[in-house]
């Protein structure tokens, strides 16, 4: 192991891990730059507009599972729940946890979806194609909330 090597967690590398969406490539933030030991980088991603694609991954899901009143603002609450996450991914998988969160992000965002089209009180449904990084946000949304439904009242969380 190489001293400049950069692993989440000091566990899993970043190099073979590859989006193979391509519209999803710029949003979805594994390249060199986005290397992180944990994901806390204490970075403003909300200064300017698409500042959040520079984000690491992992982070922005440590970031949105801090949601529901009582865990608002404890990030290294959340950060070991990835972690651990990450074990029993790896556990089960025998596979890079990153390389499958990835896959969940590309496969978990809507392609398309409905806006509201119409004036003068008559509204009907127009089919819209989705924004990567809509795409992106909605994933993570998605992955996180199910997480927090399956373990919110259960015995084994």
């Amino acid at each position: 192991m190489s001293a400049t090597e950069v692993k989440l967690f000091g566990r899993w590398s970043y190099e073979e891990v590859n989006v193979t969406d391509l519209s999803l490539t710029d949003y979805i933030a594994v390249g060199r730059g986005s290397h992180t030991f944990l994901p806390h980088t204490q970075g403003r991603y909300q200064k300017r507009s698409f500042r959040k694609a520079l984000c690491p991954i992992v982070e922005r899901l440590c970031c949105s599972m801090m949601m529901h009143g009582r865990n608002n603002g404890k990030k290294l609450m959340a950060v070991r729940i990835v972690k651990h996450a990450f074990e029993i991914i790896h556990l089960l998988t025998d596979k890079n946890p990153l390389q499958i969160y990835v896959d969940a992000v590309k496969n978990g965002g809507p392609r398309e979806d409905s806006t509201r089209v119409g004036s003068a009180g008559v509204v009907r449904r127009q089919a819209v194609d989705v924004s990567p990084l809509r795409r992106v946000n909605q994933a993570i949304y998605l992955l996180c909330t199910g997480a927090r439904n399956s373990a919110f009242r259960n015995i084994k969380s």
